[in-house]
């Protein structure tokens, strides 16, 4: 799998993060702090790896910043993109199964390297619920995307 990655800061966390997804064998596209001489603010690495998904380039992403907010929220801003920031494999787990995200965002602060192996072990265990409930609630979300007054 193609999966773009973005941090604000290269932090222990986010190098850790890159190791696993690559020892996992997924291919990865770094953005920010990750990539010299990229631009590291959190609102347009998030962008840029969001976008990636969007647009196919990456099948999904991970972004990060200190509290993974940020992140979650400049990914969120891109049409198409559904970014749940994690803090447990419960949390991924969820995030996967109901609302079928495929943007998985990190706090760098509170993470540590035990907790990132169970929240990325619970985010590619999980797929999407085929539950009607949830598929007619990712529906109305995809609908958001192209106009934000759908009802």
């Amino acid at each position: 799998m193609r999966i773009s990655v973005s941090s604000d800061m290269d932090e222990p966390v986010a190098r850790l993060l890159v190791e696993e997804l690559r020892a996992r064998g997924h291919e990865v596209l770094p953005h920010g702090a990750l990539r010299p001489g990229a631009d590291p603010r959190w609102a347009v690495c998030s962008q840029r790896a969001a976008r990636e998904v969007a647009d196919g380039t990456a099948d999904q992403a991970v972004v990060c910043c200190w509290t993974g907010t940020g992140a979650s929220i400049a990914a969120n801003k891109i049409p198409g993109v559904r970014a749940a920031l994690c803090t447990d494999a419960y949390t991924a787990d969820g995030a996967r199964r109901w609302n079928d995200a495929n943007v998985l965002a990190i706090g760098l602060r509170l993470t540590s390297a035990p907790l990132l192996r169970e929240i990325l072990d619970a985010w590619f265990a999980g797929g999407p619920s085929q539950d009607a409930e949830d598929l007619t609630n990712v529906a109305h979300v995809e609908r958001l995307d192209r106009d934000p007054a759908a009802s």
